[in-house]
């Protein structure tokens, strides 16, 4: 089966925990821990997580990976 890969990035705030947690219901598997940085022109932080998932479909570009 390929694996699809997608990152998820959002302000520090507890919105990326739940777009992190709504890929974890749906079968994507964390990839690597999180990633945290400095936004300083907007002057927050921003936080990264990169998810994998299996898919029985061949990948394709146009594909939407959080429909996955």
């Amino acid at each position: 089966m390929p694996t699809i890969y997608r990152l998820i990035s959002e302000d520090d705030t507890s919105q990326f925990c739940h777009r992190v947690s709504e890929a974890l219901s749906k079968g994507w598997q964390l990839h690597g821990g999180p990633a945290m940085s400095f936004d300083a022109a907007r002057g927050v932080m921003r936080c990264g997580q990169a998810v994998t998932k299996e898919i029985k479909a061949d990948y394709h570009p146009d594909m939407k990976l959080g429909q996955q």
